[in-house]
C-alpha cells in the first residue's frame, strides 16, 4: 500500500519478500494438486513443496526429524494441539503471567473440561519472572509449562533454557509459545531442551496469513486436535501413529506452505541473529526518542536491555486508541493499540485500564520509519 509506515509486525509482518508471492503463485500453477493423496505428478510436487518447507524449519529451529513438524493454519491452532493433547484429567500447569489468549483460553478451556490445575507466574513490569517463585509452583502432577518465549505487549524475553532446566528437573513438558521469536531470535530446540514449540509462518519467518505449525518431540505423543483424512492408512478407523500424518488431517494449505519456505529461507539468508539486532537498535532509537515526551510511559524492559521488536507505551491524558487512530489518519503509520489480546500482561504492567499503543518493527524497517513515528507523536502530544 502506498504511503504506508507499517509498525505492526507483531501482528502480521509486511511487506513479505518478492519471493513469497512468487513461491506461492508457482504452487498453484504446478503443484495445485492434494499432497500425499495421488501419484500424480502434481500430487508428487505437492508433497514435495511440504517436505522443502520441512526441511526449511527444520534448520531454522535446529530440529533433527523434519516429520516431528506438524503444519497448521497459525500458533493458536498449534497451541490448542498441543494443550488439549497433552493434558489429562487432574493435571497441573504452569503458565506465566505474560502469555496470549491463544494460551491462557485453551487452558482454561482443559480447567472447565479435564479439572486442570493451573498456576500462573507473575511477571513484574519489565516482563520478568522470578525462577524461584516458578519452581515453588511444581507439584507431583505438574505436566505441563507453557512459556511465551517473549511478551507481544512488552517486548520481553524469557529465559528459556533456565525454564527448561526446571522442567527437566520436576519431570514436566515444556511447551513454548514462539509467536514473537520465531525468525527474530535464534532458537535451536535441542540445545534449549524444548519438547514442543508452535510458531506463526506470518509474523518473523515472513510467511502468509493462514500458516503455522508445531514441533512435538519425537518421545512425546500426544492426540490430535482433528481427525479425519490423510491420504494414509485409509482403512483404519483411528487416526494413523506416523508423523506428521497423525496431526495433519484433511488438505493442507500447500499453497501458502509453499510462501512460507520462501520466507524461512529469506530469514535464514539474512540470519535472526543479524534481525535481532536490527529490531533491536530501531526500538532504541524509539525508546530514546519518545522519553522526551511528557507523561509517557514506555512499558516493559528499561533503555539498554534485551527485546524484540516493540515497544508499547502510554501517554497521560491521550487515549491510545486515538492516539494510534492519528498516527494512521494523519501520518499514514500502522500501528496497533488496546489489549493485545494479553490481558494478563496488561494487569503487570498496570495498563489494564487504557490499554496500550505498541509500535512494531521489522526485518525491512528502517531507522526514518521510526523517526517518522517518533516526530508524529512529539506532535500529537504537543511535545514538539
Amino acid at each position: 500500500m502506498e504511503g504506508v509506515i507499517y509498525l505492526d509486525h507483531a501482528a502480521t509482518s509486511w511487506p513479505k519478500p518478492p519471493a513469497v508471492g512468487d513461491a506461492m503463485l508457482s504452487a498453484l500453477e504446478i503443484a495445485g494438486a492434494n499432497p500425499g493423496r495421488g501419484s500424480h505428478r502434481m500430487a508428487v510436487q505437492a508433497s514435495r513443496v511440504l517436505f522443502e518447507a520441512r526441511k526449511s524449519i527444520s534448520n531454522i529451529f535446529g530440529i533433527k526429524n523434519a516429520n516431528d513438524i506438524a503444519f497448521g493454519s497459525n500458533t493458536t491452532e498449534a497451541l490448542n494441539l498441543a494443550i488439549q493433547g497433552s493434558l489429562r484429567e487432574g493435571d497441573h500447569v504452569i503458565a506465566t503471567m505474560a502469555e496470549h489468549n491463544s494460551v491462557r483460553r485453551p487452558l482454561e478451556y482443559m480447567r472447565r473440561l479435564r479439572n486442570v490445575e493451573i498456576d500462573y507466574v507473575p511477571v513484574d513490569a519489565s516482563g520478568a519472572i522470578d525462577l524461584m517463585q516458578m519452581e515453588r509452583m511444581f507439584r507431583s502432577n505438574t505436566r505441563l509449562v507453557v512459556c511465551t518465549h517473549s511478551s507481544n505487549l512488552l517486548g520481553s524475553i524469557l529465559p528459556i533454557g533456565e525454564i527448561s532446566l526446571l522442567c527437566r528437573k520436576h519431570q514436566a513438558i515444556l511447551l513454548v509459545d514462539a509467536a514473537q521469536s520465531a525468525g527474530v531470535i535464534p532458537v535451536n530446540v535441542q540445545q534449549l531442551g524444548i519438547d514442543m514449540l508452535a510458531f506463526p509462518g506470518h509474523k518473523g519467518l515472513l510467511g502468509p496469513q493462514g500458516t503455522g505449525g508445531l514441533y512435538i518431540a519425537p518421545e512425546l505423543d500426544i492426540e490430535p486436535l482433528l481427525h479425519g483424512g490423510t491420504g494414509s492408512q485409509s482403512e483404519a478407523l483411528e487416526q494413523p501413529k506416523v508423523r506428521p500424518d497423525r496431526y495433519e488431517a484433511g488438505t493442507p494449505n500447500t499453497v501458502g506452505i509453499a510462501g512460507l519456505n520462501a520466507g524461512v529461507k529469506h530469514v535464514l539468508e539474512m540470519t535472526p541473529a543479524f534481525i535481532y539486532q536490527n529490531e533491536w537498535e530501531l526500538t532504541q532509537h524509539i525508546m530514546d526518542g519518545l522519553s522526551s515526551v511528557k507523561g509517557i510511559r514506555m512499558l516493559g524492559p528499561e533503555i539498554g536491555q534485551p527485546r524484540t521488536g516493540l515497544v508499547s507505551f502510554t501517554v497521560d491524558g491521550y487515549d491510545s486508541a486515538q492516539l494510534a487512530f492519528r498516527l494512521d489518519r494523519n501520518y499514514g503509520i500502522a500501528v496497533r493499540s488496546g489489549f493485545h489480546c494479553t490481558p494478563l500482561a496488561h494487569e503487570s504492567a498496570g495498563t489494564t485500564a487504557t490499554g496500550a499503543v505498541r509500535a512494531s518493527v521489522g526485518y525491512n524497517s528502517t531507522r526514518e520509519h521510526v523517526e517518522v513515528l517518533v516526530k508524529a507523536v512529539l506532535e500529537l502530544t504537543g511535545t514538539d
